[in-house]
Parts: C-alpha cells; structure tokens; sequence
C-alpha cells in the first residue's frame, strides 16, 4: 500500500481516535511529512522502538506501541511462557506513562500479566524487576537520552537484559507479522484489575535494588571517615535518577548532596536543555554553576532513565572541574573495582574474573586488563551483549564478572542489574572519591595518576546526523563505499587490520589472511591501527546518525589531546566527500 492510503486509512477508519485524525488532517496540504510518517513502519530493531511522538506508522502513538506490545506477546505465547508476566517501567518523557499502560493493557487482553511501576523508575530497576519478580519479559518507556521530541520502547528478556539472539530476531518477526492494527488484542483497565492481570508494583521493588547495591560497596571505612566532607552536586536532567540516586548517597552515608533544583523534578519537555545528555557540555551549565558555588568536589549528571552517567570532578591543582567522557569514568571505575576487590581479598583476584568492554570502548580497558592479569572480553556495541556474558557466566559455571562498561557513559557494578546502571555508577563514584581523598587526591587526580601507569589514551566520538528518507539511504551508501574502498592509512597512522563485522572476517592488511570475529552479525568497521590508536564506524541503531569513534595514544594529556584533534580533521577529509 502506498504512503498515501495508509495515511487515508488512518483519517477514515473508525479504528483510530479523533485526536490522532486531527493532528493528520492538520498535515493534509504537507506531502513531505505526510510521507515522513507513513512511508514505513517505525522499525522494531534489537533496542526495541525509538521515533518521533506523533501519529502515524513511522512514529511513536498508542497503536504502534500495541502493534509492537501484540508481537511481544504472541512470541511470549508461543515459547510457552504466560504464566511469568512481563514488568513495565517508563520515564518521564511525555506519553510515556500512557504507552506503558497501553502496552501493559495489550498483553492483558493476551492472557498475559502486567507488573507496572506506580510512577517513573530508571532503566537499571526495570532490569532488577524482571529477575525479582521472575518474569519472562520485560518492557522500558523510554527514549533515553533523545531530545523531547522522542518516545522509545525497550524490550527485556527474563535473564534482565535487553533482548539478544534469537529471542531479538524472534520478536522482531512476530512484530512484523502484525500487520492489521484491528488485530491488535486490548481492553479496559478495570477489568484488566478485577481479572488479577494488571498490577502495580512500587516501594517493595525499589527497597530489594537499594539492598542490592548496599551490598556492593567495599570501602565502608573510607565513606564513614570522608563521607561528611565531601560535595556532591547532583540533577537527574528532569529523569527518574532523582529519588533512587539521593536516596542510595544518604543512606550509605554521603551527606552533602546538592541537587540542581531547576532540574529536578520530571519533566518530559526538558525545559533547562535542548538535549538531555550527560554527554553534551550544555546539560551541565546549572549543575556546575552550583558546584562552584558549593565548592563541590564532584558533579554527576544522569539522563532521562538513569543508565547513563556524566561526571566533572575538580582538579586539585587548578581548581578546575573538568569533564569525564564515558571512557574516562568507565576506565577509572574499572580500575578502582578490580583493585579494591584485589585488596578486600587479600591481594587476590578471581583466577576467571572478566573484565568486559565493547568494541568501541577505550583500548586504556586493555591495559587495566593486562596490569591486574584478568581475562578481557569484548563484545559489540549494546550493553546487552555484556549482560549476555553475565548469563553465560551463570549457565557455564565459568567465569566472574568483575566490571563491564562501554563509552557511552554506562557501566554495571555487580550482577543485580543487566543493564547500564547510573545509579550504581554514583554509589561507587561517589566511593571512590572517598577512598582517594584518603589519599589526598580527587577523582580527576586520581584518573591522571592511572594516565601515568597506563598511558595517556584519548578516545572520542564523531556523530553525523543524517535525518529523514535521504539520511538512511546516504548512512547505507557511506558503510557501502568503506567495505567497497578500505583504507589502507587513516591520518598519519596505518591500517593494520579491517574488523568487517558484518562479514565476520578480520583482514590482516600485511599478511592479506582472513579470520572470524567470532561475534554476531553487525553493520559494523573497525580498523586497528599502528600506535594502539583506532577507528571504528557504524550506523546508529537508535537515531539517525553515522557514528565514527576513535582512539589515540599520546606521551601527555596535551600530545594525546593534540593527536585526537588531527587525527578526525584527518579523518572527515576523508568522509565529507561521501556525505
């Protein structure tokens, strides 16, 4: 069917609301945008849904959530699991409340129960729920960290993390096969209540996480002794980190806690940011205005459903606060981790324990590997390729999960969770920054000592948003003439070898011999480089973007800053030609 008939569809049928048909007919004179909504479904990739709130089949409304939510559960029906339920979490975005209650309804009309958060929970919760309340599945409202104008649909499978083969693959059909919105199964919420069906979970859950992470803090002595003395300023970015995030600082025993109070409550516009990202400088303007006001030691900032997290910490020589990229705070988390458990255990580590990275996350992982002599594995991009290595882990006997993160400013302290945990990340964070004052340094000191033992490593990201229809199709061509046309030099460095993920072969370019990359299929290049820099590129799998991330190693902060800033004008005279 044409774009045009199903907009057509959608105006006459008595299926869809009235509001939803006056939001279409205000776009009646607008070809382009009427195209732009219908000219395919909102794709239900690997991470679920993520589009533009609106009406239409390419955008996130209450019949594409029941369309996806139907799929989910004729797969949950067909392996044989409609006694377990699914949990349901949302953020604080705009019609997120509402989608979580159409997705819960749906499943419902199934047979199928609903375990559904009271009000807005971070991302790792969701996570923590699903193995708590033994569900097969579980569903997360959220856009993440998307501007305002967005909506997503995270689907878990019942180890706790998002979906991975061949349950991924599997529910993707089963979404696709829905293809008659009146085939989409729904009912009241009064009788989905009275039927035992719909159920709504809160304080128990959030009590059981807190305990959880409790647990995982290791320097008690150095918190009860600096605890009191040290500053924190804190915003959830108008999310869910709110609440779960003051509540774990005070009750382990940090007591100057600043909150951004501009940012503090929900709110699914953002008003105080364009873009709610720990990530962009921009999403920290109030937060480090207060922390020089308080004098604070350190500065947090968790996105919309807290799995993300963004940190500035003061350096003690200049006064300074100076941003953490992902990389940045993963690698120091990794490395305080590793040694306290090392410590705590008497200078031992466990003979299997892993340290896990994904592919485009700094090579510095590498080296804190090699230092505390533990295995390290990488998986592809998508925290739930590391919570796949937890489960393998459980299932085989073999293996303890030490520390895994990625650069995208997400990262997982413990087991309870099988998602990226901003939560945890300030418990410990906040921890370390303790343990180093005892040392007399702060986190930034403490990250350029760990420069000193491993090397200077600068790793940083490019992302190109190209949008609509044109941006696929050029995102598709740009992957085509890389494999097409390898280089054989990226800057001033060489290519040593070609990671095709998509082909699963790594190409060694001296040699020309051909091996497997031993991971599942991705639309992925990496290319390992001389001097322990690299690069890789990929399409993203949640916006319209082209994402180049790369690494290099320098003799200084300044050198490496310096051969990173060459290194991607090197680089996008090479790309802008096929932009």
């Amino acid at each position: 069917m044409d774009y045009k008939d199903i907009y057509k569809q959608w105006i006459e049928s008595p299926y869809f609301d009235e509001d939803t048909k006056k939001e279409l007919l205000a776009i009646k004179d607008d070809d382009k945008e009427i195209k732009e909504r219908f000219y395919k479904d909102l794709e239900f990739g690997t991470a679920g849904l993520r589009g533009i709130i609106g009406a239409g089949i390419n955008r996130m409304n209450i019949y594409v959530v029941r369309r996806a939510t139907q799929g989910l559960a004729n797969y949950i029906i067909k392996v044989g699991k409609t006694d377990a339920g699914v949990a349901i979490a949302y953020d604080s975005r705009r019609m997120s409340p509402e989608f979580a209650d159409e997705a819960a309804l749906t499943l419902n009309a199934n047979g199928i129960k609903a375990y559904v958060f009271e009000s807005l929970r971070p991302t790792p919760e969701l996570s923590f729920a699903v193995r708590q309340l033994k569900c097969v599945a579980g569903i997360n409202v959220t856009a993440s960290h998307n501007p305002a104008e967005y909506n997503g649909y995270k689907v878990y499978w019942e180890d706790g993390a998002q979906i991975t083969p061949p349950h991924d693959v599997n529910i993707m059909a089963e979404v696709k096969a829905v293809t008659d919105f009146a085939n989409v199964k729904t009912m009241a919420k009064e009788d989905a209540i009275k039927a035992g069906l719909y159920n709504v979970i809160g304080k128990d859950v959030d009590d059981k996480y807190i305990a959880e992470l409790k647990k995982l803090v290791i320097r008690k002595d150095c918190i009860e002794k600096y605890g009191k003395d040290i500053k924190i300023v804190y915003t959830p970015l108008h999310g869910t980190g709110n609440i779960p995030a003051r509540r774990i600082l005070k009750e382990i025993g940090f007591e100057n806690v600043y909150v951004v109070k501009e940012q503090e409550l929900p709110d699914g516009n953002f008003p105080t940011v364009s873009y709610p990202n720990p990530e962009a400088k921009e999403a920290f303007a109030l937060a480090l205005k207060l922390a020089k006001e308080k004098d604070a030691d350190l500065v947090l900032a968790t996105d919309p459903d807290a799995d993300r997290l963004g940190v500035y910490a003061k350096d003690s020589k200049t006064g300074e606060y100076m941003p953490m990229t992902g990389n940045m705070s993963g690698c120091l988390l990794a490395d305080y981790e590793i040694s306290q458990k090392k410590e705590a255990n008497g200078g031992k580590l466990p003979k299997d324990g892993k340290l896990i990275k994904t592919i485009v996350t700094s090579n510095m992982t590498d080296a804190i590997a090699e230092y505390y002599n533990v295995d390290m594995i990488e998986v592809l991009t998508g925290f739930k390729y590391i919570g796949q290595q937890i489960l393998g882990f459980e299932q085989s006997g073999k293996g303890e999960y030490l520390f895994g993160f990625e650069e995208s400013y997400g990262c997982l302290i413990g087991t309870h969770a099988r998602d990226k945990d901003a939560i945890v990340a300030t418990m410990a964070l906040c921890e370390a920054a303790a343990y180093y004052k005892s040392k007399n340094m702060t986190l930034w000191d403490a990250l350029v000592a760990l420069y000193d033992r491993y090397g200077y490593f600068k790793d940083d990201i490019k992302s190109i948003t190209l949008s609509g229809i044109e941006g696929l199709a050029k995102i598709s061509q740009v992957m085509d003439t890389l494999r097409e046309n390898p280089p054989k030099k990226l800057g001033e460095y060489d290519v040593v070898a070609i990671r095709d993920y998509k082909k699963d072969t790594i190409t060694d370019i001296k040699t020309g011999a051909v091996t497997k990359t031993g991971l599942p299929e991705s639309n992925v290049l990496y290319y390992d480089l001389t001097e322990r820099a690299w690069m890789c590129v990929r399409p993203s799998g949640t916006e319209p973007k082209i994402k180049i991330y790369f690494g290099v190693v320098g003799n200084s902060i300044e050198d490496a800053d310096n051969k990173s800033k060459k290194f991607v004008d090197d680089v996008m005279e090479m790309m802008n030609p096929m932009l």
